[in-house]
């Protein structure tokens, strides 16, 4: 916890891995909640709530969110956790299971409270050192960058892969999922106060996560997912969507005067896209932001992402204020956009 309130702003990591997988299709969902607790430890976070398919498992923690594919992982975590530290212990794990990380990507904004980040997430200087010290050295193709924007918020972004394995390239050549990272903040002040618990509800965590779904009309963001959702004590409230073999999630930090949500999700580029830009709309109507801005990674160009997310947000009074874009190894294009409401 920051001094001065809580860290909504996530870290985020996702790792890709290959190899012969021992068991029937499961590989890394095979790693025991013995072994997944203490990796999450090492980060200064747990689990609270989870569910999963056939496809994946889905993992709300008390500070943000796993996801845990045979050959993939992603973690995102906010406050003052310390994600980077995930990374040995993961791969050690991985390699048990005959499985070699091949890329590999962190992201994060803007922290709100940058002076109460503990190492390595004093700096994203440090960020990436530390990634440079603990990447295998078959992760030799890398790169770092950071996104600036006309506002003040900043996209952070370091890619790492392996560019010889041919094994990599192909799942990156035959990827055509896009990732959609949103960061809002200036949350509309009584749509915040539905992410606050009532004293003494009788209710555990899970109950009344349930019910701010339903009241806060986080449900019909996408009807068609299985919901798995947590409210935290006295506020504040975690959600994760699974739908087939892609996944939404969301969090609200709701405190006035560092309120913060985000909502990320992950879709085929070329399926569903209108879909796509009606899930973002209802979404961002949720909360009503003063400010948001919204990542968009592609294995190709995303063109008609990008200028997709314009047109969602103009009917909600969004302005765009900024578009960066850029080329990252494996990740393909991250086009990093910014927008404001209009001052009526």
């Amino acid at each position: 916890m920051a001094i001065s309130g809580f860290e909504g702003f996530e870290k985020r990591l996702e790792l890709h891995f290959f190899g012969d997988d021992p068991a029937a299709g499961k590989g890394l969902r095979l790693l025991d909640f013995v072994s997944l607790e203490k990796v999450l430890h090492a980060v200064q976070c747990t689990v609270v709530s989870a569910v999963g398919n056939k496809y994946f498992d889905s993992y709300v923690l008390s500070e943000s969110s796993l996801f845990v594919y045979p050959t993939k992982i992603i973690i995102k975590t906010c406050g003052t956790t310390q994600l980077l530290k995930s990374v040995r212990p993961l791969l050690d794990h991985a390699l048990t299971m005959g499985l070699t990380l091949c890329r590999c990507r962190y992201t994060r904004g803007s922290f709100i409270f940058p002076d109460a980040q503990p190492y390595p997430h004093t700096s994203f200087k440090d960020e990436v050192v530390f990634l440079e010290e603990n990447l295998p050295k078959n992760i030799s193709c890398r790169k770092a960058f950071v996104m600036n924007s006309k506002s003040c918020h900043k996209w952070h972004v370091f890619t790492g892969c392996d560019e010889g394995n041919i094994f990599a390239m192909e799942e990156v050549q035959t990827d055509d999922l896009y990732t959609v990272e949103i960061c809002m903040t200036g949350l509309d002040r009584i749509l915040a106060k539905k992410f606050f618990r009532r004293v003494g509800d009788g209710k555990n965590g899970d109950s009344a996560g349930k019910e701010m779904t339903e009241l806060t009309g986080i449900r019909g963001i996408n009807k068609k997912a299985l919901i798995c959702d947590y409210a935290f004590d006295p506020c504040g409230y975690s959600m994760n969507g699974i739908d087939g073999n892609r996944y939404s999630t969301v969090h609200v930090t709701p405190e006035d005067g560092f309120s913060y949500a985000s909502f990320e999700s992950v879709g085929q580029v070329y399926d569903h896209r209108d879909e796509f830009f009606k899930v973002l709309k209802r979404a961002v109507k949720v909360f009503r932001p003063a400010e948001l801005s919204v990542s968009t990674t592609c294995a190709t160009s995303g063109h008609e992402l990008w200028r997709g997310v314009e047109k969602a947000m103009e009917p909600l009074g969004m302005r765009l204020r900024s578009r960066v874009a850029n080329e990252f190894p494996t990740a393909g294009t991250i086009v990093f956009q910014t927008f404001s409401a209009r001052k009526i």
